[in-house]
């Protein structure tokens, strides 16, 4: 079977795509519009086009927004190492800087909500605000998977990509059925469409998504007992001091929403903290006017509320 064509990631819209260097790297960002720079970050297993909703709803109330494909992901490129979380929060500094920007709001869902979190702590200048999307604080999230045993269930199919090659095959058999299993397993019921599902199939059979995808999951389980796992746990400690909104889906089957509240116990600024109702794992997506509602309204709140 040939691989996809382009076509699955540079997907038209009223967006501009770009390479931009950042890190020893080349990463692909969808962008539109102009005024104070929005980034956008995506969790697994999407890509950039997750954010296509949010990317018009900010343009036109007057920012830049601009979505970028995560290392390993979409058009960005896929090198065989550096799926840590120092590394990748360089990578997300040196993009903002390669737009043009000394600062940006930094939103990121899921695994690219863990990497916001990461980039507010590790380089706290370029980040202007945050807001976390179905993602506990790393710290908040490693005393969930301790403590709550529903959650260690529910994150069971991280255990499960630790397998060399026969992880990649699962996510791929299929034309990458299992991609459409995913989504549809943490989502409330509804979502994705056939259309969507299909988008995010074709992106996972790229050539190099599968593997590198999936050495994030990897570096967070083997990195526990190391070097770089107890510098990450012990560097989280420092509070992130800009502020944040958090949303989570009231019905996330991947991260229940007990295990986000408690975040802001890492936060030295404002707190918002939104439970949505009726959505799961992908508010953005499931339900994009909430979403961009919620979101608007916080960016245009000079005070945000704690």
């Amino acid at each position: 079977m040939e691989a996809p064509d382009a076509s699955a990631i540079l997907r038209d819209g009223p967006w501009e795509h770009r390479m931009v260097a950042a890190n020893g790297a080349r990463f692909h960002v969808a962008e539109v519009g102009s005024g104070p720079l929005v980034l956008l970050l995506h969790g697994f297993p999407e890509f950039w086009w997750a954010w296509r909703h949010a990317l018009t709803a900010l343009a036109g109330a007057g920012y830049r927004a601009a979505a970028m494909d995560l290392r390993g992901f979409g058009a960005s490129d896929k090198p065989p190492r550096g799926y840590d979380p120092a590394t990748l929060a360089t990578d997300i500094a040196g993009v903002v800087r390669s737009l043009g920007a000394a600062d940006a709001v930094v939103v990121g869902h899921g695994l690219g909500g863990m990497l916001a979190w990461s980039t507010a702590v590790a380089h706290p200048k370029v980040v202007r605000r945050l807001c976390a999307v179905s993602a506990p604080h790393p710290r908040r999230m490693r005393e969930a998977l301790r403590g709550d045993p529903q959650q260690l269930r529910r994150s069971g199919h991280v255990l499960g990509f630790q397998l060399p090659v026969l992880a990649e095959r699962k996510l791929l058999r299929d034309d990458a059925a299992h991609v459409e299993q995913l989504l549809r397993a943490w989502a409330a019921p509804g979502w994705p469409s056939a259309e969507e599902a299909a988008v995010y199939r074709a992106a996972a059979q790229v050539p190099g998504v599968a593997h590198c995808s999936l050495e994030y999951s990897r570096w967070a389980v083997r990195s526990l007992p190391r070097p770089d796992g107890v510098r990450f746990a012990r560097a989280m400690r420092e509070p992130v001091r800009v502020p944040v909104l958090h949303l989570h889906g009231a019905a996330d089957r991947a991260v229940l929403p007990r295990s986000a509240q408690g975040s802001g116990l890492y936060v030295e600024a404002p707190y918002r903290w939104r439970l949505l109702g009726g959505v799961g794992h992908f508010p953005h997506e499931e339900s994009p006017e909430a979403f961009a509602a919620e979101l608007l309204g916080w960016l245009a709140d000079p005070e945000p509320d704690r």
